[in-house]
């Protein structure tokens, strides 16, 4: 058990953050990440954090994972929300089929990208499928490599039933040249994750393509895929928020530095400031450290037993919100006294509030 809380710039390279961060205005006016912010990830292997080691991915455990994403986050937005969600794409290796694995993995600069909603059908032919469909928020699609989306299962002009009588959903992965990336994303942060919608229309594509995300159905016999995908998503989607709001406190302690230089604040204002900056630093703390704790448990647990119990689940999922509702909440505290560098949108600060009120949008962490 941790008995203090470490910053997020303990768990990443300072050059790293100082690359990332210097191409951000840039690739923030581009709507995608900056070149050298790719090379950085493909250096790293971050696109392959989850990918099975068998496939030359890195597949680390879930404790490092969401400290270095928190601490990606830390240093860009839209980079860490792009390094989350296509390395969760990553995490897919572990159930697609070992045939088709070895062919998409293969790559240095593989990136997986895709949707989880249901916008789409596969038809079930004599050879595989007909996939038609079109999906929104595909994280990373224009520099992906592949494509993965989910799909209700037909057999000709019927909808073919799961074993609880609903709709069969499964997922697919496609390849990127078969995908038709369609401009989607307006929102006011988030800017350079390329979040655009795609399509694919009368697609034919082997069995081999549909797989299954449940602990059952894994391939590769590692704790790391015997994780249920649920609270794997939502812990990895609540560290780009703590991340993102450590990154508004700490300019905002520049900020307020450099109003009490000034004159004209009194003594009660000025003490006003440091007094809600190191409450709200002291308040998000104690809310990371639950939460670490909690993941760090779990994943002892599948660890030791091969499975994780359903209380430890419920509580990474309980404090997979709360740590998100105290990153946009003690960020909100810092914003009035911050005063018009906060909402001039070209600078950092601005950006960083943003983008967290976007990301903070994702439904699996709006509701307590």
């Amino acid at each position: 058990m941790e008995k203090t809380i470490l910053h997020p710039s303990a768990f990443i390279n300072v050059k790293d953050v100082n690359i990332i961060r210097s191409t951000a205005p840039l690739a923030e006016q581009m709507g995608v990440l900056h070149p050298d912010q790719l090379e950085v990830i493909y250096s790293r292997k971050w696109f392959k954090l989850l990918v099975p080691e068998i496939y030359s991915g890195l597949q680390i455990s879930l404790p490092e994972l969401v400290r270095l994403q928190e601490a990606i986050s830390w240093a860009d937005g839209s980079t860490g929300w792009v390094v989350t969600l296509c390395s969760g794409a990553g995490w897919f290796g572990g159930f697609i089929s070992p045939e088709m694995s070895r062919t998409v993995f293969n790559n240095d600069k593989v990136c997986l990208a895709g949707s989880g909603a249901i916008g789409g059908t596969a038809e079930i032919t004599a050879n595989g499928y007909i996939i038609n469909g079109t999906w929104k928020y595909a994280t990373g699609a224009h520099h992906a490599t592949h494509i993965t989306a989910n799909c209700i299962i037909k057999k000709g002009n019927q909808t073919v039933s799961d074993t609880e009588g609903e709709p069969l959903v499964l997922p697919f992965i496609f390849d990127k040249k078969d995908v038709n990336v369609l401009p989607a994303w307006k929102y006011i942060g988030m800017i350079a994750t390329g979040s655009d919608s795609f399509e694919v229309k009368n697609l034919e594509v082997a069995g081999n393509r549909q797989f299954k995300i449940e602990p059952s159905a894994a391939v590769v016999n590692e704790p790391l895929y015997k994780y249920p995908f649920l609270q794997l998503a939502e812990a990895t989607l609540a560290v780009n928020l703590s991340g993102l709001a450590i990154h508004f406190m700490d300019l905002s302690e520049d900020v307020f530095n450099e109003k009490i230089r000034q004159p004209r604040l009194t003594d009660v204002q000025n003490a006003l400031l440091t007094d809600v900056l190191e409450s709200s630093k002291t308040a998000i703390d104690l809310v990371r450290k639950d939460f670490f704790e909690t993941v760090d448990q779990s994943w002892r647990t599948i660890m030791d037993h091969g499975a994780v119990l359903d209380d430890q689940l419920t509580q990474v999922s309980i404090t997979s919100r709360k740590l998100a509702h105290a990153a946009r909440e003690n960020v909100d505290r810092l914003y009035p006294l911050c005063g018009l560098m906060a909402a001039k949108r070209d600078t950092e600060m601005n950006r960083v509030w943003r983008d967290l009120h976007t990301a903070s949008q994702h439904s699996l962490l709006t509701f307590a």
